[in-house]
């Protein structure tokens, strides 16, 4: 099996919502479409596919539902986590009952017993020293950071020696890996993946890490920064090949 991953969807298939990403640069151009041909294309019902937040422009659950029924529809176990625009994002137990192929993830892990990887998921938030932080973010920040704890021990229980993986929405530090709260949780739990999104843009693409710091392998996921095609990080072939 694989595991892939894509972030920032920016879905807005519901009447009501009028959202058309193409404003934002020609990577946005129908970009719907051809991720969906991208994913059919490559990913089988046995994968997983992570989807770290910016799911839809949906205000409230009903503008999303149009968006989330299209990602049901797709091929795959799907592991979504909230983003800063998921505002339509709420009970847990409401969301987790719509589909079996999909699985919201908030404060928790999911455990794929097959490859023995535990996976978790929060939103993440600006952190100290990033463009985006204010003095009225720390306290979020803070409680993001705690959140992904919690993550990162409801992993340990299901597993004590799974492989740990992590999608963020943020961006855990800069380019240089910083180190932040973020860091430092995911590297005193031994996680060796981080996936994050959120980053849009040719400037925004260089503020996040990349490839291996302290031994986390960092990727960025977003959509437009990947061309709409779901990126492999995970294949079980690779560990009989002896790398990706």
């Amino acid at each position: 099996m694989r595991i892939w991953a894509i972030g920032d969807t920016h879905l807005s298939f519901h009447e009501g919502v009028n959202k058309p990403m193409d404003i934002f640069g020609p990577g946005w151009e129908n970009h719907a479409e051809h991720l969906k041909a991208a994913w059919i294309e490559r990913i089988a019902p046995e994968d997983v596919v992570l989807i770290p937040g910016d799911i839809s422009w949906g205000l409230r659950i009903e503008e999303a539902m149009p968006d989330i029924e299209w990602l049901h529809e797709l091929p795959g176990l799907k592991l979504i986590s909230k983003g800063n625009h998921d505002l339509w994002w709420s009970r847990i137990h409401y969301l987790n009952s719509l589909y079996d192929d999909i699985i919201f993830v908030q404060n928790d892990a999911v455990y794929i017993e097959s490859e023995n990887i535990c996976i978790a998921a929060t939103r993440g938030w600006p952190y100290p020293g990033s463009e985006e932080f204010s003095q009225h973010d720390e306290k979020i920040y803070r409680r993001e950071a705690m959140r992904l704890r919690m993550g990162l021990e409801s992993a340990r229980k299901q597993s004590k020696d799974a492989r740990l993986f992590v999608a963020l929405h943020y961006p855990p530090s800069g380019a240089k890996c910083e180190e932040t709260e973020y860091t430092g949780i995911l590297e005193e739990f031994g996680v060796e993946l981080c996936v994050y999104g959120h980053l849009h843009g040719q400037r925004a693409y260089m503020r996040g890490p990349k490839g291996i710091h302290r031994g986390v392998d960092y990727k960025l996921v977003s959509a437009d920064y990947l061309g709409a095609i779901p990126k492999c990080i995970y294949d079980s072939e690779w560990e009989v090949e002896g790398g990706e």
